[in-house]
């Protein structure tokens, strides 16, 4: 796939024309490179709906829901923080896909585990699909792990897009719940009884 991220775009807002789909940006690191990309081609009005630029963890607790046990617990640059973002993303609004991006873009910032150049992205669809992806760009300068970020997101947003169109748009209040469950949900293995047939016993002649 192109990195070229105005090529993205493109192919981006012109396949959500044609599904009718819409979309929230939820941005840290980026501090809204991602809505900009979307935002220089003509007519994106049409898929755009909004981008957050929640660079603080106030920010990300006020304007998308991110709890502060998440925060406290994982840290703002992780996994589970990027899932609430985007999820926060769709419930705060009436979008059909989001991406959120959080990361160390450098030069500082680093800490034990976390070193420069650590981005989380999350990308969450109104029908419960939710994608996460991390990239250790590594100390390659600020300005080339945000643009490369740009692209991760741009190519996420694009993966969910050409998934599987759901039948009927859902509303907010309609997929909600499936949305809040998805952040804690864990498979488990269920065991079906193994129902073994007896051979019959040979009649005595």
């Amino acid at each position: 796939m192109s990195g070229d991220p105005r090529a993205l775009t493109r192919v981006l807002l012109d396949l959500c024309r044609s599904r009718k789909l819409t979309i929230a940006t939820a941005e840290s690191c980026t501090g809204g490179l991602v809505a900009g990309a979307l935002t220089e081609i003509p007519g994106s009005s049409e898929v755009l709906d909004r981008g957050f630029v929640t660079y603080s963890n106030e920010a990300k607790q006020s304007m998308l829901g991110v709890p502060q046990t998440t925060l406290t617990t994982f840290g703002a640059v992780s996994k589970e923080t990027a899932i609430a973002m985007a999820i926060g993303a769709l419930e705060a609004t009436e979008v059909d896909v989001a991406v959120a991006i959080t990361g160390i873009a450098g030069p500082g910032g680093a800490t034990p585990g976390k070193p420069v150049g650590l981005v989380h992205f999350a990308a969450a669809s109104r029908d419960g699909r939710i994608m996460h992806r991390e990239q250790r760009f590594g100390a390659i300068g600020r300005n080339t792990v945000r643009q490369r970020s740009v692209v991760e997101a741009l190519r996420m947003l694009l993966e969910l897009v050409r998934g599987p169109k759901p039948a009927a748009k859902l509303r907010p209040a309609e997929s909600a719940s499936r949305l809040r469950a998805a952040r804690t949900a864990r498979r488990t293995a269920v065991k079906r009884p193994v129902s073994s047939r007896s051979k019959p016993k040979p009649r005595k002649s």
